[in-house]
């Protein structure tokens, strides 16, 4: 079986799981599928069978680049909603990608946002 007939998740390392507990389940409202895993990280189940485990890791740090993206059907009132929990998205003034006031980026019909978690782990919002 090759790979590409294989399932696959985000994994992201952390430095402090109980703060990074409180981000992605009290900020970002994910949901555990059930305690911790056996390396002391978390996976949160997403849309489409998707995953992302969040892990405590001595050598996590940040990539600097997105590390894992979230594709939905409205980024304008998701990023409202996580601005509500405490969630400021970050904000580029070059490039590309280049934001507005509430750290949305518009190309075409593309609309996306990227936040970053304790960590610095850059994580994406688009829409298909």
């Amino acid at each position: 079986m090759g790979l590409n007939e294989g399932t696959v998740g985000a994994a992201i390392a952390v430095t402090d799981m109980d703060r990074a507990t409180e981000f992605y389940e009290g900020k970002l409202g994910l949901r555990s599928r059930g305690g911790d895993e056996p390396d002391g990280g978390r996976t949160y189940e997403c849309a489409g069978g998707t995953t992302l485990h969040v892990f405590p890791s001595p050598h996590a740090q940040a990539s600097g680049a997105t590390v894992a993206g979230w594709i939905v059907d409205d980024v304008e009132d998701t990023v409202d909603e996580l601005i509500g929990n405490g969630v400021t998205p970050e904000q580029y003034t070059e490039g590309p990608f280049t934001t507005d006031d509430k750290g949305l980026a518009r190309i075409g019909d593309y609309v996306g946002a990227w936040i970053k978690d304790p960590d610095g782990n850059v994580l994406a919002i688009g829409n298909a």
